[in-house]
């Protein structure tokens, strides 16, 4: 990864949807570990009166807006995924924001022993990875992807099939990480790769 002007370790924490990664985020936290979320700040960004609800509006026009003035999320996913052009459209909107709400938070996490940065997007996104000197992968099998998403989220098989398509390829995401937390089996094996790696993170600070 390229270097980081931040002294405090940052990993990078991404994964295909579904894959477990706000389960892997909390069990950092409860180690003690700073969680800076992407898809947190892009909620905060789209609700009603965020900072990214005017540029969507022109982007996208009212239709794409709740009544209340929120980002209609559910008719933006189905836009998004059927739409290459929509998609880069409003990640131009979304991203440079998310990016400089990221930066803000580095800089004020300074009392944590390291910090997690939760970007499903990460390696899709160059911008991001200034920000840390690690990727950490969450990984499981394509069923389980599908199983964990359609409990979530009441998708349906295709649906999410067609989200998993126009990710990035699971191989080339393995390839281009450092650590990788494997997640098909039992909460006990997760909790356990989670502490060993909570622990190398800590040993390793110091050379940051």
């Amino acid at each position: 990864m390229t270097d980081s002007t931040h002294k405090i370790l940052c990993v990078g924490l991404t994964g295909g949807i579904g894959c477990g990664k706000s389960t892997v985020a909390q069990l950092f936290a409860r180690l003690g570990a700073g969680i800076i979320d992407t898809d947190a700040i892009a909620h905060q960004l789209t609700q009603a009166g965020g900072e990214a609800i005017p540029a969507i509006r022109a982007a996208f026009g009212a239709a794409y807006l709740t009544p209340a003035g929120a980002l209609d999320r559910t008719l933006m996913r189905h836009t998004i995924f059927s739409d290459a052009a929509a998609r880069r459209k409003l990640e131009s909107i979304l991203h440079p924001l998310i990016l400089s709400h990221c930066e803000l938070q580095l800089a004020e996490r300074s009392d944590a022993s390291y910090l997690i940065l939760v970007a499903p997007l990460l390696l899709e996104n160059p911008a991001f990875l200034h920000l840390i000197q690690r990727v950490l992968l969450v990984s499981c099998s394509i069923q389980q992807q599908i199983s964990r998403v359609m409990q979530r989220s009441g998708l349906s098989e295709p649906e999410i099939r067609a989200i998993i398509a126009q990710q990035l390829p699971q191989a080339e995401r393995i390839a281009r990480s450092d650590d990788i937390i494997q997640n098909d089996g039992t909460c006990d094996a997760l909790e356990h790769q989670v502490l060993a790696l909570h622990q190398y993170y800590l040993n390793i600070t110091t050379t940051i």
